[in-house]
């Protein structure tokens, strides 16, 4: 069964908006490093489309050279996306159809290195459906004070177990954790 990993940036005050992460160079390959490992990307609506706008090729605002490697590992990825509200995806992509969960749980049967899902909403709704195998939270040094909040309304605590870490130089860490069982 290949694991489902799920990854987000968040700033010290718990805040997981896109835009209040430290975006540098080290981040961004580390990022495409663990994305291609990965057999296919999970998406929700928003995620989808916030990242097909930034990161689909041709790129269509100006990026640092830098982050080509990314935009070219995103690019190219198998993807999976989570809506009720869109008819159709492209971009490497198909939708997810009837229940999340069984459809999840079919996902990881089958052979493979893994699966990785980002956002906010999704992640939370597979958390608490058990289905998320490791977590990597990236803490960045900042305070954001505003933004939506890692796993807001979570209905039942989630223990972990820290597994890895690794520091970037810009200060921020990326924390590792499996569920405890």
């Amino acid at each position: 069964m290949r694991p489902l990993r799920y990854s987000i940036n968040v700033t010290l005050d718990g805040c997981c908006d896109h835009r209040a992460g430290i975006a540098d160079e080290e981040i961004h390959r580390r990022a495409a490093e663990h994305l291609r490992r990965a057999d296919a990307l999970l998406f929700g609506r928003v995620t989808y489309q916030m990242m097909e706008a930034a990161w689909r090729l041709p790129l269509q605002s100006p990026m640092p050279d830098w982050t080509l490697p990314f935009a070219n590992t995103i690019d190219a990825a198998r993807k999976y996306v989570v809506s009720s509200t869109l008819d159709q995806v492209d971009w490497n992509a198909e939708l997810v159809e009837g229940d999340l969960g069984e459809a999840v749980r079919e996902l990881k049967s089958q052979p493979g290195e893994g699966l990785y899902v980002g956002g906010v909403l999704l992640p939370l709704t597979l958390a608490e459906m058990g289905l998320i195998d490791e977590y990597e939270i990236i803490v960045h040094p900042r305070f954001w004070g505003r933004g939506p909040a890692l796993f807001a309304g979570l209905a039942q605590p989630l223990d972990l177990e820290l597994v890895d870490r690794f520091e970037y130089a810009s200060g921020a860490v990326a924390l590792c954790y499996v569920p405890k069982r």
